[in-house]
C-alpha cells in the first residue's frame, strides 16, 4: 500500500478516537491535517485520475467528509456543513460508479435537506430534491425532510415539533431543535400581532410548550418586551402608528402620460 495512504489512514483512526472520546477541538484540527493530505491524491475530485489505489483512496476520502459533516453538526457549526457537506457530494454523484455505495449517504442528504428547511432556503431545498432518485426519495432520512417541509408549508406546526421524537437518525435532532425555534418564532411574531394579550394557558398551548415553565423561559430569552402577570402574556405594541405616506396620484398620472407621449416618438 502506498505509505501516503498509510499515512492518512492512521490520522483518520487518530480522527475517530478522537470523535468517539467527543474530543472535538483534536477532531477540528485532525481534520485541517487530512484536508491538506487529501490534496495529494490525484484519484479525487476535480481531476478522478485512474491510480492504482484510486478505490482505495475515493472510499477514505468519502468516509472523512462523512465524520466532517457529523462533526459540523456535533460542534452546532453550520458554515462548516455547508462546506463539508459540498466536498462530500462529488462521492456521491461522480465517483458513485467508481466506489461501492455508503451507508451514511441517504442520512446525510436528509441531513442537509433539513438544514435548508431552517435556513428557510426552500428553493435550494427543492433544487436539491430534484436531483434525488426515486429510492433516495423512499429513504425514510429522504422522506423525514420531505413531510417536515410540507408540515411547515402547510402551518402544521405541531407536526413539526413532533417529528423531533422520531426522527430517523441521531444527528438530525440539532436541525429539529433549531426548527422548533423557527416555528415558535413564527407563532409568537403572529400572536402579538392578532392579540394585545392571551391567558398564560392560551399561550403555552398556541406556542407548544406543556408547562408554563417552559413558556417563561421562552419569553425571557427570546421576547423580553412581553409581560406575564395575573395569569396573562401581554404583547408589547407600537405605540405609534407609522403615519401612510399620501400617494402622489397627479404627479404619477402627468409622468406617465409624459413617458407615453415620449414613446410615441421614438416609435
Amino acid at each position: 500500500m502506498d505509505p501516503k495512504f498509510t499515512e492518512v489512514s492512521q490520522v483518520f483512526e487518530r480522527f475517530k478516537a478522537a470523535f468517539v472520546r467527543k474530543d472535538f477541538d483534536t477532531c477540528i484540527k485532525l481534520l485541517s491535517q487530512l484536508k491538506v493530505s487529501l490534496t495529494g491524491f490525484k484519484s479525487l475530485p476535480p481531476l478522478f485520475e485512474d491510480t492504482p489505489n484510486a478505490v482505495h483512496e475515493l472510499t477514505l476520502a468519502r468516509d472523512i467528509y462523512e465524520h466532517a459533516v457529523v462533526l459540523s453538526v456535533k460542534v452546532e457549526d453550520q458554515e462548516a456543513f455547508e462546506r463539508d457537506f459540498f466536498q462530500l457530494k462529488p462521492y456521491y454523484t461522480d465517483a458513485c460508479g467508481r466506489i461501492p455505495p455508503s451507508p451514511q449517504e441517504y442520512p446525510i442528504l436528509g441531513l442537509n435537506l433539513l438544514r435548508l428547511l431552517v435556513q428557510n432556503r426552500i428553493a435550494e431545498f427543492h433544487t436539491e430534491l430534484e436531483l434525488l432518485s426515486p429510492k433516495a426519495l423512499e429513504n425514510p432520512c429522504i422522506k423525514h425532510a420531505v413531510e417536515l417541509e410540507q408540515s411547515f408549508m402547510e402551518g402544521a406546526y405541531n407536526r413539526v415539533l413532533t417529528a423531533r421524537q422520531t426522527v430517523p437518525h441521531e444527528t438530525y435532532v440539532y436541525f429539529m431543535d433549531l426548527l422548533a425555534k423557527t416555528v415558535r418564532d413564527e407563532i409568537a411574531g403572529c400572536s402579538e400581532k392578532a392579540y394585545d394579550s392571551l391567558s398564560i394557558n392560551d399561550a403555552r398551548q398556541m406556542l407548544l410548550y406543556s408547562s408554563d415553565k417552559e413558556l417563561a423561559e421562552y419569553i425571557k430569552e427570546e421576547h423580553p418586551e412581553w409581560e406575564m402577570k395575573n395569569g396573562f402574556v401581554f404583547f408589547q405594541r407600537a405605540k405609534e402608528s407609522v403615519p401612510c405616506k399620501e400617494i402622489p396620484s397627479l404627479q404619477l398620472i402627468n409622468q406617465t402620460l409624459s413617458y407615453a407621449r415620449e414613446l410615441e416618438r421614438i416609435v
